[in-house]
């Protein structure tokens, strides 16, 4: 266990942690939504700090990135736990782990150090901070990310963007890059299918913008929650009109059958996501890419 970063200490031994924009108030002896950090006696402890659940080497462009160090490999790391419950979450069996079962506290730690230099070992020029979400274990990652930065690696995070100001300004001066998931485009999907909201995400993207970050957009299209020409129109306007008609968009197809609670779904046409980047090609955006198909 490491103490968290981001959080203030209030009456009674209450916590409010201040990592993800769900900013949530913790009593004594509870966890935040993520499930993986914990209030122990008015403090806020992170229950996964040196813990990864998932080492792998990766094609950069399974992040997905396809403008950033195009054709490497990237040395990708995650623990449990996720401030989201996407319901279409394909990496739920860790993701959502921290809320169905018990972290295991006697688990063998990985320092940062030993992250890197097997990253180094392995001759990847990134560290990916993926699979999970990078906010529920940031202080792990940060203590990678300084290092990996002073041994000239690359840090990018594939995140689902619902990090709080305090969290990107920490960890902005180390990061190169990210994906973010802009999951669909109305506040009622964001609440209903993945518990959260999308402001935080859209403004976000604007700060990685400003600060030059590398920036990627992912959108998984599900049938009749998010698939409507509307929600389509919505996301490529907002990138062109409000980040650069230069971000790449991927839209990926959705498949029932790793999803976390979606299973009675189909999978996407691929008549749906052409007709999102036709949408994306009207709005001006100059890199979209179908993904999850062979075309």
């Amino acid at each position: 266990m490491k103490e968290c970063l981001l959080y203030k200490q209030l009456s009674n031994n209450q916590v409010q942690c201040q990592t993800c924009s769900h900013y949530c108030f913790i009593k004594d002896g509870q966890k935040g939504k993520c499930g993986v950090r914990e209030n122990q006696g008015g403090k806020l402890y992170s229950l996964v700090y040196g813990r990864p659940c998932a080492i792998h080497i990766d094609p950069i462009e399974k992040k997905p990135l396809y403008h950033f160090l195009p054709g490497s490999q990237t040395f990708s790391i995650a623990t449990v736990g996720c401030n989201f419950s996407c319901l279409a979450c394909q990496n739920w069996e860790i993701s959502q782990a921290s809320k169905i079962s018990k972290i295991d506290l006697e688990q063998k730690e990985t320092s940062p150090r030993e992250i890197v230099e097997m990253a180094q070992e392995n001759n990847c020029p990134s560290i990916s901070y993926t699979y999970t979400e990078p906010t529920v274990f940031l202080e792990y990652a940060l203590d990678i990310m300084k290092i990996a930065k002073n041994k000239g690696l690359k840090n990018i995070w594939v995140s689902n963007g619902f990090f709080s100001k305090e969290t990107f300004e920490t960890t902005v001066p180390y990061l190169d890059a990210a994906n973010i998931d802009l999951k669909g485009f109305t506040e009622d999907f964001y609440q209903k299918i993945c518990g959260a909201r999308l402001e935080p995400v859209l403004d976000n993207l604007k700060r990685l913008k400003e600060k030059n970050i590398w920036l990627e957009i992912t959108t998984l299209v599900i049938p009749t929650l998010n698939d409507q020409e509307e929600v389509f129109e919505g996301i490529a306007n907002f990138i062109k009109n409000e980040l650069d008609e230069d971000v790449p968009w991927h839209i990926s197809r959705f498949s029932p059958e790793i999803s976390w609670k979606l299973q009675h779904l189909t999978s996407t046409p691929l008549s749906t996501l052409k007709k999102a980047q036709e949408i994306g090609k009207k709005a001006g955006l100059k890199n979209i890419h179908l993904g999850n198909v062979w075309l």
